[in-house]
């Protein structure tokens, strides 16, 4: 078996496997280069020969025990009907969902397909063309994270006009979230259809949300979708990543279902392994900066996460997605670091 399937299944391997937030992306100049043939972002997420291209770029280079769909987060709103463009320097923009007005022109579940269909041919392609030892990852934003940029327009530090609509306007923001839930199971399920072997949920605006909000909205959420793909695919690992979410993580996989929870580098590998990792895998949580600074605090940092968390299920990988300023060789270095021999 994989791996990265190994340690889902809760295996405490020597070395855990390891992969990378982002993996495919800016710091790599193989991608800056595929993106330019795209045109722009959007036409690379869109386009299944360049995706399964920018995908592989980082197996071939470094070898990672798992490959993540290349695509976004937004493909889902704009699936449903919302308009999407991306501002050079400045990242996503969309149309605003501000009231029951704005719901009313936002598809249903069953709807998105035709729009999502390159992103699921992406899937496929990569399934036939990953090493046999590289497992594939398919992804999608969780609801609560997704509907920030759709209330806000784009992203925001604190994820306010989400909290207004959600004080002000309950019943549009909760007809939201039921429509991203909805979208999203769908979403996944036509990935794992295709060929991923797991699943990862990124919540990357968890944090922001406080006692019964977090209950609400990243748990309930969570817990649904993954339910209802389980059901649907037996045995499908799951990741979820509640970014930043401190003591919600613990507890997190009991809550949701989820086989493995991602950690953020807000809190420490010892932390997660006396709270969370009891529960079940875990996955982190090498701060980004390290893949920009390198050196010596690169290397003693990879050894204290990988022995802290040695007594249980663990996949390697950075707290958040590495960062366009990273080198290269940096990612190299991690991965060595890990796979080392560690002397008994």
């Amino acid at each position: 078996m994989k791996t990265l399937l190994r340690s889902l299944a809760g295996e405490t391997l020597p070395v855990p496997p390891i992969w990378m937030m982002r993996q495919a992306g800016r710091y790599l100049p193989e991608y800056r280069a595929t993106r330019a043939e795209a045109g722009d972002f959007l036409s690379l997420c869109y386009n299944p020969e360049l995706a399964t291209e920018v995908t592989l770029q980082p197996i071939r280079r470094y070898g990672f025990d798992a490959a993540i769909l290349f695509a976004d987060i937004l493909l889902v709103p704009q699936a449903l009907g919302a308009d999407l463009w991306f501002v050079t320097g400045e990242g996503p923009r969309l149309s605003t969902i501000t009231g029951p007005e704005d719901m009313s022109r936002i598809k249903g579940k069953d709807d998105i397909h035709d729009h999502l269909a390159p992103v699921y041919q992406t899937v496929r392609n990569l399934a036939a063309a990953l090493p046999s030892d590289v497992a594939l990852i398919g992804f999608a934003g969780a609801p609560w994270t997704v509907a920030t940029y759709m209330i806000a327009g784009r992203g925001t530090p604190d994820q306010g006009p989400a909290h207004k609509l959600m004080a002000e306007d309950p019943a549009t923001f909760d007809a939201l979230i039921e429509r991203l839930t909805e979208a999203t199971i769908e979403y996944l399920d036509q990935q794992v259809q295709a060929g991923a072997e797991v699943v990862k949920l990124f919540d990357s605006w968890a944090g922001s949300l406080k006692g019964d909000a977090f209950e609400h909205y990243a748990v309930a959420p969570a817990k649904r979708i993954i339910t209802e793909l389980k059901r649907r695919h037996p045995g499908l690992p799951v990741i979820a990543f509640p970014r930043e979410a401190g003591q919600g993580y613990v507890g997190f996989h009991a809550a949701t279902g989820a086989d493995c929870v991602a950690v953020d580098d807000s809190v420490s590998a010892e932390w997660v392994a006396q709270n969370v990792q009891p529960a079940g895998c875990v996955q982190g949580n090498l701060k980004s900066s390290h893949m920009v600074t390198g050196g010596d605090a690169l290397v003693s940092e990879v050894r204290r996460i990988r022995d802290a968390l040695s007594g249980g299920p663990h996949i390697f990988n950075l707290g958040h997605g590495i960062t366009p300023d990273a080198d290269p060789d940096n990612v190299a270095l991690m991965i060595d670091t890990l796979r080392e021999t560690v002397e008994a």
